[in-house]
């Protein structure tokens, strides 16, 4: 059976440093920094207390008052960032088979501050179990594509991947593989994650994963850098046209690129430090060069999951010296997760965003706030540190990996 040909026609983006693809490009390639104070609850008693969150965002500027108050903040983010897809797509949806249009979405929590709110509301009652009767629906972490999918009536295949940071780079290697196999001509993919809450940050510092710079947020995510004291929290939505090249070429649609193939592994270690050796992350890149039936010497530009915690930078870079040998000095590597923080389940979805629209511009974002030299880093790798570098990508490969050692890998070219 020969596989279709899959490629990305529209965009959409909710990030801590921009609300639309466009904005988010710009505040990327000049290196601005989404980490901010926490605005939206008391953190004195929190050992970090900022953290990426979206800025100037009214979920009712997008949607009616009365369906947002239906959602959780993750899927209102899933909302507007895929409208803004599905236009940027320019589908005609009069037009469009809708059986043969899917949504598939990653979320590594879902609903967590509608879930800590119920909770908190019954802890703090008389023990009758007063909950909102759409408790269940705003929580669950598949209701971002079931919401989707009923506003604009698309009735292909509709399911949420979950696989905590990779969720979303899950969702776009499913969502690949739907239409190489002829079961879709549309699917529309991506991530959306709102985890910046009381449970979220407490959760997350207990762990010791989140840096606790609380003297200088801006600067806090440091991939690569010495000084790096863990993850930044950030939050939003990364929303992805995907679609059978033939489909997209006979309605004349732009195309941002082909996506070659994805790989997945898993580390089989540890609930949350990855291997040392990075032999998951080994593993997961060359499943992905193989899936897409890509050289090494052909990938330009990697933007890793570099979420600046001191023992996952260290092991993915490693990891990828070993699968690209000489060539991993020629490439140009980056964390974005410096300016926009660990949106988590959203992550993959933003971050292949990112690398797209690199190709599409020639320029690749830099890994911002590198200040000391990482004595356990090759120096010979390419980081783009802290300025953004001009570089005709035409192969870029993005990285996520998960709690639990879930490994997931995108590979896209750009089309001529």
């Amino acid at each position: 059976m020969e596989l279709k040909r899959v490629v990305v026609t529209g965009l959409g983006a909710l990030t801590p440093i921009g609300n639309t693809k466009d904005e988010f490009w710009d505040a990327l390639i000049s290196g601005k920094s989404g980490a901010a104070p926490i605005t939206y609850f008391d953190t004195e008693k929190f050992k970090t207390k900022f953290a990426c969150e979206l800025k100037n965002f009214n979920a009712e500027d997008f949607l009616h008052r009365k369906e947002a108050r239906k959602m959780d903040r993750f899927t209102q983010y899933a909302m507007v960032a895929s409208d803004e897809a599905i236009l940027d797509s320019k589908l005609d949806l009069e037009k469009v088979n809708k059986l043969r249009v899917g949504v598939i979405w990653g979320a590594g929590i879902g609903g967590l501050e509608t879930f800590q709110n119920e909770v908190l509301n019954f802890a703090e009652g008389d023990g009758t179990p007063r909950f909102n009767p759409f408790f269940i629906p705003k929580m669950i972490a598949d209701i971002a594509p079931g919401n989707i999918s009923i506003k604009h009536g698309f009735m292909g295949p509709n399911y949420t991947t979950v696989s905590a940071c990779a969720s979303s780079a899950n969702a776009m290697f499913d969502s690949l593989n739907m239409i190489r196999l002829g079961h879709c001509d549309v699917i529309v993919t991506g991530g959306s994650e709102a985890a910046v809450t009381i449970a979220g940050m407490g959760g997350f510092n207990a762990m010791h994963a989140l840096s606790t710079r609380n003297e200088s947020p801006e600067t806090a995510s440091r991939p690569f850098d010495a000084t790096r004291d863990g993850f930044v929290l950030g939050e939003g939505a990364g929303a992805i046209i995907l679609e059978e090249y033939e489909h997209a070429k006979a309605r004349g649609a732009k195309i941002y690129a082909e996506v070659l193939g994805g790989g997945l592994s898993s580390d089989a270690y540890h609930m949350t430090a990855p291997h040392p050796d990075g032999i998951g992350v080994i593993a997961v890149m060359k499943n992905c060069l193989e899936n897409a039936g890509v050289k090494p010497e052909e990938v330009d530009h990697i933007n890793t999951h570099g979420t600046s915690t001191p023992l996952g930078d260290v092991a993915e870079l490693k990891a990828i010296s070993e699968v690209f040998g000489d060539h991993a000095k020629n490439i140009n590597i980056n964390s974005t997760k410096s300016m926009t923080g660990h949106l988590l389940g959203a992550a993959g979805a933003i971050e292949s965003i990112a690398s797209i629209l690199a190709m599409e511009y020639g320029i690749v974002p830099p890994t911002i706030n590198h200040k000391v030299v990482d004595e356990n880093i090759d120096s010979k790798l390419n980081l783009t540190l802290n300025k953004a570098q001009k570089r005709d990508v035409k192969v870029a490969m993005s990285n996520t990996f998960g709690f639990g050692g879930h490994n997931a890998c995108v590979l896209f070219k750009k089309i001529d």
